[in-house]
């Protein structure tokens, strides 16, 4: 049974950034689903998210937030699936530090596996990497995407040597 991500955020803000986090899943051929769940200004719904996200078919949390960045650390203390945090710099953010800290310091028992300031690919690959480590259709195009990967850089590598 192949499992979705979940790919939330503070705030319609946030959606230029976790973008690319829907980007590359969906190049992955990895169902999503995506949704604003603002732990300071819902957090009824954020906390029946949590509690909830495993009965729906979902896998893995991808959280982005910025400024004070609450979300993925309340989400990860809910829910028993693993929780990604993309710390946002936002409009109402110290040039993302706050972000990444608030994401970054988890208390022990609460881990919220973090990406860089921005990172939401890079989220959005770990949490196909995370369910290739028991689908083999959904490693086999993790594999093909790193591939792909070193290709462009052998092909621009060559065309810099003008080969």
């Amino acid at each position: 049974m192949n499992m979705k991500v979940a790919i939330i955020m503070g705030s319609t803000s946030d959606l230029p950034v976790m973008q690319d986090a829907i980007d590359i899943l969906k190049e992955l051929q990895i169902e999503t689903e995506v949704d604003v769940v603002s732990a300071h200004r819902t957090p009824e719904k954020m906390f029946e998210f949590g509690q909830n996200a495993h009965k729906k078919g979902i896998a893995v949390i991808i959280a982005g937030a910025g400024g004070a960045a609450h979300l993925p650390g309340m989400v990860a203390s809910l829910s028993p699936l693993p929780v990604i945090g993309v710390p946002v710099k936002s409009s109402n953010s110290i040039d993302g530090w706050d972000s990444v800290l608030s994401i970054l310091q988890m208390p022990g028992g609460v881990p919220v596996a973090t990406v860089a300031l921005n990172g939401a690919k890079n989220a959005g690959i770990l949490a196909a990497q995370i369910l290739g480590a028991t689908q083999e259709d959904v490693r086999d195009r993790i594999i093909a995407y790193k591939e792909s990967l070193k290709e462009k850089v052998t092909q621009a590598a060559a065309q810099m040597r003008h080969e």
